[in-house]
């Protein structure tokens, strides 16, 4: 499995990733290759200062070796060896008409002093960040998360819809950080579902990414826009910011975890302001975008 999901997102960044720069019309991706001393390495993937991106990044990585100790905490485990892959990816567009979008797939095992399997299991999801609503985006958006997840199971698009809303909520400012999308983990073999079949949401939902995203990209990139709407995108990156230092757990585990800072802090967007106690104009279409991250939103 591990062997299989790992070629599945490298063809998946390579797709991704020239399809984006088809998009963008000028940049091109870097490509970053690194080790981790511990074992395992990846394949960072960085785009800067284009047409349309003004920062994102798609990679890639599978490391493996002694789980670290706050794995261990977390587990309630010792001295066990591991392996993890995934895919994991940030979009943050110039034109603040265009929402930023995060995503990420990914794989883990986990083994016993035999070296045998003793726990695997999937996780993932993407999620979409406007800093203008324009709602038959956010419908396009979810139509399309709810295709992929409605092959697998009635109630998978629901469930995981919800998840994401809880999961991407800053707590400290009481909103969301956007208006969602999909987020699962711990996706182990059931009775209902197996391993494969588990690969085969997750990679469905993985294939779903690029017509997802890419047609709002496309309605929207030459829109125009002004300095106060620019600066009210700044003001909300501050938050993305916010989440992904203070609540997400995938930073959090890669900085307690000696991880590769560089492809960490990679989702964070290169301007950025935080403005004193500022509040949108009453009736402002940016006052409606609070207004509808304040309480999680049924799009379809």
């Amino acid at each position: 499995m591990k062997d299989k999901f790992y070629k599945y997102i490298q063809e998946l960044q390579d797709s991704i990733c020239s399809n984006l720069e088809v998009v963008d019309g000028q940049a091109k991706f870097r490509q970053d290759l690194w080790k981790r001393p511990e074992g395992g390495g990846g394949r960072t993937r960085v785009i800067e200062n284009g047409n349309v991106f003004e920062k994102g990044g798609v990679n890639i990585s599978a490391v493996h070796g002694k789980l670290p100790k706050a794995m261990q905490v977390h587990f309630g485990v010792k001295d066990a060896d591991f392996f993890a892959c995934g895919l994991s990816l940030v979009l943050h567009p110039k034109n603040p008409m265009v929402p930023t979008v995060h995503a990420n797939w990914r794989y883990f095992e986990m083994y016993d002093s035999e070296g045998n399997i003793a726990d695997q299991w999937f996780g993932g999801g993407q999620d979409l960040t406007p800093y203008y609503l324009f709602e038959e985006d956010a419908k396009h958006f979810h139509k399309v998360c709810k295709t992929a997840c409605d092959k697998h199971h009635p109630e998978f698009y629901k469930k995981y819809k919800e998840k994401c809303d809880d999961y991407f909520y800053n707590t400290h400012r009481n909103e969301a950080r956007g208006i969602g999308g999909l987020f699962f983990d711990y996706c182990k073999a059931t009775d209902d579902m197996s391993m494969n079949q588990w690969y085969n949401f997750v990679t469905d939902v993985g294939d779903s990414f690029l017509s997802a995203y890419i047609p709002i990209v496309e309605k929207r990139k030459k829109l125009p826009y002004t300095k106060a709407q620019r600066d009210w995108q700044e003001i909300r990156r501050g938050r993305y910011v916010e989440f992904n230092l203070v609540h997400d757990k995938g930073t959090l585990f890669g900085l307690k975890t000696n991880g590769r800072i560089e492809s960490i802090l990679m989702s964070l967007p290169p301007h950025v302001q935080w403005v004193y106690d500022h509040h949108p104009k009453p009736s402002s279409e940016e006052e409606k975008l609070l207004k509808v991250l304040q309480k999680p939103k049924s799009w379809i």
